[in-house]
């Protein structure tokens, strides 16, 4: 069974294209691009199912169109929409310029002055220009390139120097 914290979200299923099967697929990571991997992980009624790809292509930077294996009808693919997509980390290029912030979720944030545990990030919130960590107690934390110290993708933490303050507001 594959778990939340072996895998990371990248986007989310639209709706099917054409009549053979295939789907749109929302992009907020394009590693499944640049990384080679055979599959991707769907939510499938709250499970998360690996789905193997024949094909896929790029309609816009944001849009991809998917061809997934065993999904051949407009009505199977029709089942598949809304769907959150995921990416196996263990199979996610290892560069740190690469990261996507979406990477992070699950990750333990550690704050650099202290080596205190802050918290668990659950989500991203980047619908602004100020991308923020959502910790699992709530907290926003700034997700700032300048602000990280370090980040270990294989422990799953990531400290950052926090500016004075921010954990006691």
């Amino acid at each position: 069974m594959i778990k939340q914290e072996e895998v990371f979200k990248i986007g989310r299923l639209g709706k099917p294209h054409g009549v053979k099967g295939e789907v749109t697929m929302q992009v907020d990571d394009d590693v499944f691009d640049r990384v080679d991997a055979d599959f991707l992980v769907l939510r499938v009624d709250g499970i998360l199912v690996p789905f193997f790809m024949e094909e896929y292509r790029f309609k816009t930077d944001a849009t991809a169109l998917v061809k997934f294996e065993d999904v051949d009808t407009v009505e199977r693919a029709r089942e598949l929409t809304n769907c959150e997509v995921f990416f196996p980390r263990q199979l996610a290029d290892n560069d740190e310029d690469d990261y996507t912030w979406s990477f992070f979720v699950g990750f333990e944030l550690k704050d650099a002055a202290t080596g205190r545990t802050v918290g668990r990030i659950a989500s991203v919130d980047d619908s602004t220009a100020n991308v923020l960590f959502c910790l699992e107690d709530g907290s926003l934390i700034p997700a700032i390139d300048d602000l990280v110290v370090n980040i270990d993708a294989a422990a799953q933490c990531i400290t950052m120097r926090l500016p004075e303050g921010l954990l006691s507001l």
